[in-house]
């Protein structure tokens, strides 16, 4: 959602906070702005649009200072309009939110019956009003924002600075990430200290890390940083390196993030895989070795959005090889019903950026609840990771495109993984069966490069289906998540409409919206149910429709490689993600930052 960044610098930041800004572009956003103290107060400067807007807004009169706020905001209390982008400045207060607050309403209208007037609709302008007045209340800056955390309601990441106060920034926690980076020291004692919403856009600044728990705030000066927990007590969080992949999120000479990230994949996949499997000994590494499968009575996968169909698909993987129940459960439902366990599942939460605030609540609600909670993640260092007892990092790389791509296929990969290994735990899988999977999972590379050779045929198919209204997708067995995954590409980046169905349901309603001419792409399914794919292929050409099939078949129009019943999934995955791209593309939407959509949800 929104991204912050914060300076508390040795020279003028405001070019560095727009460097900042640009790194967190990929999280989406509708304004942005920045705001600097300098001697006479803090001057505010803010834009609707992209970057470029602020820029411009800039250009001639670039403030100076050497302590700066800035922000990206993702539109939920008001619209995209200037008054309601971040900073927010209220009397001497001035800052930035990542969240929701749940009570603003109410803290609004006591505000407003002390005479306080709004200027915009949002509810972060409430706690900037708020923390002026209490200013006036207790003898310290600090003393008034420990009251002010007090007062707050609902999912904060706050920066705050204060005016005549040149050398201070206030930060806390609560819901939202947030980071604090640390620079090298200088000669005169003093350290540039940054805040930030991930490690990615602190990167520039810090070559350590302070991760933030739930709860924690802080105060910043350029010789010290104070932390405090929810009760005020100080408390000490670990320092650590800036991780290494957060340096290498350059586009390079690709025309988008996402096609790159496409590219990236038999790399990805092939650096995940050495971290899984003993190809030569025909084996699984020593992966999740603190997490048994034996004694387990089934496996809940807990994610949303891209990674909930990653989640769907393996659920056949790991039902047939581990012979276990699965419950595959939309994060943001799961958390709100009235579930029964019976404290032998295992939970596995799966998320690229491991910030998704619905994922982390509904897997902080299973603590001491259930037998293990592990997380599949990206960011190793993130919320859900923490939270979790056992992670399995995706090793995928910094993701900058807001419709996964690279993450997906290798949140895929790791969950083959856990499926191989319930099913060895379980000694369900024999010898000879594990190897012949493991030898399966070593193709999956070379499978994925020779795939995207397709790469010219599908931007030909592509033309023909962006003027088209309606797309529809079918797929049967492991083919029917991935039809939904392809669905949403499409929905996301190229705004066509896009529905998926599972192909033996046409019968059963959606066969009353295919017209003549509407396109419909068929995920060509495992051999034991090919005769029933041409039946329904038979169903819809009957009616006129264009059918696109996607498979190894001599029938397909975009005819991938031969796989095995593992592999496959990865053929259509590149497929999915090439045919979207080059819709998008076509139409001329921004491809990386679609309409409306952030790249981590880190609120509910």
């Amino acid at each position: 959602m929104c991204g912050i960044i914060g300076l508390l610098g040795q020279e003028d930041v405001a070019p560095r906070l727009l460097n900042g800004l640009e790194r967190l572009e990929y999280r989406g956003y509708d304004s942005a702005g920045i705001a600097v103290v300098n001697g006479c107060g803090t001057a505010v400067h803010k834009a609707v649009g992209k970057l470029d807007r602020l820029r411009a807004v800039l250009d001639g009169v670039m403030p100076k200072g050497r302590v700066g706020l800035g922000h990206t905001r993702w539109a939920t209390h008001g619209g995209a309009t200037e008054p309601n982008a971040h900073p927010h400045q209220v009397g001497r207060v001035t800052l930035v939110h990542n969240g929701i607050i749940e009570n603003h309403a109410a803290l609004r209208q006591g505000l407003r019956a002390q005479g306080v007037i709004f200027a915009s609709e949002t509810d972060t302008e409430v706690v900037a009003a708020l923390f002026d007045q209490m200013l006036y209340h207790f003898e310290t800056p600090d003393a008034a924002f420990a009251a002010l955390l007090d007062r707050l309601v609902g999912a904060y990441a706050l920066a705050v600075v204060v005016d005549g106060y040149p050398e201070l920034m206030f930060v806390a926690r609560q819901g939202s990430p947030l980071a604090i980076g640390h620079g090298r020291p200088c000669e005169d004692g003093t350290a540039e200290m940054a805040v930030g919403s991930d490690a990615l856009a602190l990167a520039p600044f810090a070559s350590r890390v302070t991760y933030l728990e739930d709860g924690d705030w802080g105060v910043l000066r350029p010789k010290s940083l104070e932390l405090f927990n929810r009760l005020g007590a100080v408390v000490t969080r670990e320092i650590v390196p800036t991780p290494a992949n957060t340096l290498t999120s350059d586009k390079g000479s690709w025309p988008h993030y996402m096609r790159k990230e496409i590219a990236e994949q038999p790399d990805t996949l092939a650096r995940l895989m050495q971290s899984l499997v003993d190809p030569g000994e025909g084996r699984l590494t020593a992966f999740l070795s603190d997490v048994g499968f034996a004694s387990t009575d089934r496996i809940v996968l807990l994610a949303c959005g891209t990674a909930h169909y990653a989640c769907h698909l393996a659920s056949y993987w790991i039902e047939a090889k581990a012979r276990l129940p699965v419950e595959v459960e939309i994060a943001s439902e799961y958390r709100y019903r009235d579930r029964p366990l019976s404290g032998r599942e295992i939970v596995i939460a799966v998320s690229q950026s491991g910030e998704t605030a619905d994922t982390l609540s509904a897997l902080t609600a299973l603590s001491g609840r259930v037998a293990a909670r592990v997380a599949v993640v990206n960011v190793t260092t993130s919320s859900i990771a923490r939270e979790a007892q056992a992670v399995l990092d995706i090793a995928a790389g910094p993701e900058i495109g807001v419709a996964s791509t690279k993450a997906f296929t290798a949140q895929l990969l790791a969950l083959m993984g856990i499926a191989l290994k319930a099913g060895r735990d379980r000694g369900v899988l024999s010898d000879a069966a594990l190897a012949t999977a493991v030898g399966e999972i070593a193709s999956i590379p070379c499978l994925v490069a020779e795939t995207l050779q397709l790469a010219p045929q599908i931007s030909e198919v592509a033309k023909s289906l962006a003027t088209a209204p309606n797309v529809y997708f079918l797929g049967r067995d492991v083919n029917y998540p991935m039809a939904l995954e392809a669905a949403l590409k499409m929905k996301e980046i190229s705004y066509i409409h896009a529905e998926a169905f599972a192909a033996g349901e046409l019968k059963h309603g959606p066969i009353a919206l295919i017209e003549r001419g509407t396109p419909i792409i068929v995920f060509d399914g495992p051999d034991r149910l090919a005769e029933k794919i041409a039946s329904n292929v038979s169903e819809i050409e009957a009616r006129g429709s264009r059918v696109i099939r996607v498979g190894p078949g001599a029938g397909c129009e975009l005819r991938t490689p031969m796989a095995g019943p593992l592999s496959s999934s990865f053929a259509q995955a590149i497929v999915a993600q090439l045919l979207a791209y080059d819709v998008a593309v076509e139409k001329g939407t921004d491809v990386d930052q679609p309409r409306n959509l952030a790249k981590s949800v880190t609120v509910e």
